[in-house]
């Protein structure tokens, strides 16, 4: 009997994954053509169509949709099987590529740290930093990230959960700025300029907003930025006012120094909001991998190396 050809399986697990012979070819580094002669193989081994027209996309069959999970876990543990046993407390020799779902606020307030680390301890290793588009499980479920970095949300039960650092919002302003000579910033201080925030989706309101409204004040968004970096980049050669996270602040701050043209001034909110914990999160399967416990170790080090305790 012939037996089948397993590497059929990385390459189902691409397209269940991905719903898409385009998408899947670019995951595995395939040509289209390439991965559409693997699907009709597929289809051959399998008996079943796995991917069919529907309008301009593909959608999975119900007997795709059985196997998703399977060959997804399948998978996993094969690659699991197979990487060479790694001595968490010597990664020297440990020759692997981490993908980290972070923001860009977070790699760069401690992207530089977490590579001059993972350099020193193990040289061989290389650390992608993906961006954040939406928070979901997906990424850690299908293992195309090892961790996410950020405020959990929805992420499913199955997730583990690790709390990096509690963190609160702050305002930022230009050095020389007229709200940086105010010892203390009231509400009407603070409404008095025009502002910029970062959101992902173009949201402009949230908790500040709903506290000046209490107080039945609003401010004026004058931009809505994608990121805290890009907010800093305009709070420094404007008089804008920013909204960002006290702990990017402060690792920036770090970075920087508070000499130079590029140094900002950070002050508390005149109205209260709710903190936020900052949290690393990875799928379960992962728990026992050793370079991966290191790995998460060296980004607990790293985020709780500075002025902000738990």
């Amino acid at each position: 009997m012939t037996e089948p050809d397993l590497n059929l399986l990385i390459a189902l697990d691409a397209l269940l994954a991905e719903g898409s012979v385009a998408k899947a070819s670019r995951r595995l580094g395939l040509s289209d053509s390439a991965m559409s002669r693997t699907l009709a193989r597929l289809r051959a081994v399998t008996n079943d169509p796995l991917l069919v027209r529907a309008g301009r996309g593909m959608v999975l069959t119900p007997y795709a949709e059985a196997l998703r999970g399977r060959t997804r876990d399948l998978v996993h543990e094969a690659l699991a099987l197979l990487r060479p046993a790694v001595n968490e407390t010597d990664v020297t020799s440990l020759h692997r590529t981490f993908t980290i779902r972070a923001n860009d606020g977070f790699v760069e307030a401690f992207g530089a740290v977490l590579i001059a680390e993972a350099a020193r301890e193990a040289p061989r290793v290389s650390l992608r930093f993906a961006p954040k588009a939406e928070k979901t499980s997906t990424y850690l479920r299908e293992g195309l990230a090892d961790l996410e970095i950020g405020v959990v949300a929805d992420m499913g039960p199955e997730v583990r959960v690790q709390a990096l650092f509690r963190d609160r919002f702050v305002g930022v302003v230009r050095r020389g700025h007229p709200l940086a000579a105010k010892k203390s910033v009231t509400p009407e201080h603070y409404v008095a300029f025009g502002h910029v925030v970062a959101s992902r989706t173009g949201r402009t309101a949230g908790p500040v907003d709903d506290a000046l409204g209490s107080l039945g004040m609003d401010r004026h968004i004058a931009a809505v930025l994608p990121s805290f970096p890009a907010v800093l980049a305009v709070v420094r050669t404007s008089d804008l006012v920013g909204l960002v996270p006290a702990s990017f602040v402060g690792a920036i701050s770090r970075l920087e120094g508070n000499a130079g043209p590029r140094a900002i001034h950070a002050f508390e909110l005149p109205v209260k909001t709710p903190g936020m914990t900052v949290s690393l999160m990875w799928h379960p399967r992962l728990d026992r991998d050793a370079a991966h416990r290191w790995l998460r170790k060296l980004v607990l080090t790293a985020c709780r190396g500075g002025d902000m305790p738990m």
